[in-house]
């Protein structure tokens, strides 16, 4: 056995090596796809969209740009960006198909086919050509992808030269009271809503755990440093909560 098969990474509170992740993962999404959008509107009370819209805010889409999102799911970020951009093209990379297959329902019901493409892929192994896109967007899935680092360094490879990545992700909220409090909301109230709307509570669990295990803002900043990404910054969102991080390919 290689040292690479005895590689190990988290899931969630559990140790797994590194091969069964993307299986993992995989299985979590393909469980809630259909009622994915829903929970996320439950469980933030509607905030992520309002989350989502700060994202915009600060990438300011151009006109006729190329977006590559990433974990792009059922297609939320790919519909804002060509919302605000008027005009351009977006295409959604996600690990996990019945999670495409909703956002192409929501794009045919928007009359948006045209300007988008959807495809199956993994982060960390892009089918891209190298600065194939203007912006690279990853929304709420760094956290699930099994080594980050190698997905930051894809994300530089297929960018442009003047390209821009900017990462959502939930956070580490800087105050110990209140992370304390929000812990306890999460730990106990959304595996709960979990089973009752989507049925499947195991999944919610997992993915409360992946917010607890996933790295703090200034310790996220640095990898995109590492990666390449220049003028890196972030801002907290509802108080650190969730994090948008921002870096340039110049």
């Amino acid at each position: 056995m290689s040292e690479q098969d005895d590689r190990t990474t988290h899931f969630g509170y559990q140790t797994v090596p590194e091969s069964e992740k993307a299986t993992r993962v995989r299985g979590v999404f393909g469980s809630v796809a259909s009622k994915y959008d829903l929970m996320n509107d439950v469980m933030s009370a509607g905030i992520h969209r309002i989350w989502k819209d700060a994202m915009m805010d600060w990438l300011a889409p151009r006109p006729g740009t190329r977006l590559l999102d990433v974990a792009g799911g059922t297609g939320d970020i790919a519909f804002r960006y060509l919302a605000r951009a008027g005009h351009g093209h977006a295409t959604v990379l996600d690990l996990t198909e019945p999670m495409l297959i909703e956002g192409r329902k929501r794009a045919e019901a928007a009359q948006l086919a045209d300007s988008l493409d959807w495809v199956v892929g993994d982060a960390m192994a892009l089918p891209f050509a190298d600065a194939s896109f203007d912006t690279y967007t990853i929304s709420f899935g760094i956290r699930n992808v099994t080594r980050p680092a190698d997905a930051l360094a894809e994300a530089w490879r297929v960018l442009r030269p003047g390209g821009r990545l900017m990462v959502l992700e939930f956070s580490q909220i800087p105050n110990d009271l209140m992370q304390r409090v929000y812990d306890i909301y999460s730990f106990n109230m959304i595996p709960r809503m979990g089973q009752l709307i989507a049925g499947d509570r195991d999944s919610y669990q997992y993915l409360v755990e992946s917010i607890r295990r996933f790295p703090d803002q200034e310790t996220f900043l640095g990898m995109l440093r590492d990666a390449g990404f220049e003028q890196a910054k972030y801002r907290n969102l509802s108080m650190g909560v969730a994090a948008l991080h921002s870096g340039w390919k110049l």
